[in-house]
């Protein structure tokens, strides 16, 4: 039986050529939808960004309302209560962290002044470069409060917007801890059916980074505290319930936090001790991050974000520079989702992969083999055009 003769082939250069030529024009596509997706978020930040923080604490809460729900408890009534403690809980906290810097505020600022102005007296006899000393970074505060207050209609209006936002997103947080099974299947709804499986394990995914990773870091930073806090307060340095604090809530900030809080510590310790007692609470915080880089954050968050340091980094400084302190608290577990998901997609598509032959499959989290996906939560692989039993429960 006469063989069909073989297709001529391409010569490789000009396929090679066409191919990079569709993927460069591609990537073009890409980042101009990218620039108009960026440019339409920024219109509308009022209403995203509320929405966007309201889903890191829904991620932390939902297997807490799951459990009411099991319970018997009606969905509204478990999400309004786990939204209530969580508010009371968060108002506590920040209530007991101003009483404590308010009531050592004069000492504080003291105490800084005079660490910053010896500091400024050694870098001028050791090096000869005059540092401004506290007296001047003061006046550049006093000048930039004055600036800020002289715009009582911009101060007005700012005021209002993040009030507005705090409000929209405690009503969101709400929906997300009553509703979020709901919201899941109707995106699946949405979704081609071919990819739905796809679809719902990368949500699955990126949902399980969301709360593991905002449950490592309160755990870390926790634990940081608790062990600088305690060491201040052996080495006699002022302050070390403060400073205990500023640490908990630096470590929710990876990498910048600890440094922040650690340097303002060693300040302090510095004003009060001398050198000797600086270099002691340095070699402190030194030792507690150690403790957390090598063995806290590899067990507790390194199963959630699965980053390298340098693209931390990198997201803290992208997140600061887009949305400030805010961008710089959500930047890291949102590239850690987007890593996660785009991970799963890679594993695939072999074919986009950039070495598929050395691709090792994604091990599983021992979590999520030995429990049970609440239903509030899952992405159901098969998802049913009915209506949504539970839309008669709720009511």
């Amino acid at each position: 039986m006469a063989t069909a003769a073989p297709r001529p082939r391409k010569p490789l250069g000009v396929h090679g050529l066409s191919r990079a030529g569709v993927f460069a024009w591609s990537i073009i596509g890409l980042l101009i939808v990218i620039w108009v997706g960026l440019q339409v978020l920024d219109t509308l930040r009022l209403v995203v960004v509320p929405l966007v923080i309201a889903l890191f604490p829904a991620a932390l809460l939902t297997p807490i309302s799951d459990r009411l729900k099991r319970a018997g408890l009606p969905p509204a009534l478990a999400a309004s209560i786990v939204v209530l403690v969580f508010l009371g809980l968060f108002l506590g906290a920040l209530a007991a962290l101003v009483w404590l810097i308010v009531d050592e505020l004069g000492n504080i600022v003291t105490i800084v002044q005079d660490a910053w102005d010896d500091i400024v007296v050694w870098v001028d006899d050791t090096f000869g470069q005059r540092l401004p000393d506290a007296a001047e970074i003061a006046e550049w505060f006093r000048q930039w409060a004055g600036n800020l207050g002289s715009n009582a209609t911009e101060l007005a209006m700012t005021t209002v917007e993040v009030i507005s936002g705090i409000l929209l997103g405690l009503i969101a947080l709400w929906f997300f801890l009553k509703d979020g099974g709901r919201f899941a299947r109707f995106g699946l709804q949405l979704t081609p059916e071919r990819h739905r499986d796809d679809a719902a394990e990368v949500g699955r995914r990126v949902w399980a980074t969301l709360g593991g990773y905002f449950r490592g870091q309160l755990i870390v930073a926790a634990v940081d505290a608790f062990f600088i806090g305690l060491g201040l307060f052996l080495l006699g340095v002022p302050l070390a319930m403060p400073l205990a604090m500023l640490v908990f809530f630096g470590g929710l900030f990876p990498i910048v936090g600890a440094f922040t809080a650690g340097a303002v510590a060693v300040l302090v310790a510095l004003a009060h001790g001398g050198i000797g007692l600086a270099l002691a609470v340095l070699a402190l915080n030194v030792a507690v991050q150690q403790l957390e880089g090598n063995l806290l954050e590899p067990v507790i968050v390194g199963r959630a974000t699965r980053l390298h340091p340098l693209a931390v980094l990198l997201s803290l400084t992208a997140g600061a520079v887009t949305l400030g302190i805010l961008g710089a608290f959500l930047a890291v577990p949102i590239t850690a989702s987007i890593v996660r998901g785009a991970n799963f997609v890679l594993a695939r598509n072999p074919r986009l992969a950039i070495e598929p032959e050395h691709t090792e499959p994604e091990d599983p989290d021992p979590e999520d083999l030995t429990r049970p996906t609440p239903p509030d939560v899952a992405y159901p692989a098969d998802v049913s055009p009915d209506p949504d039993p539970d839309d008669h429960a709720d009511r």
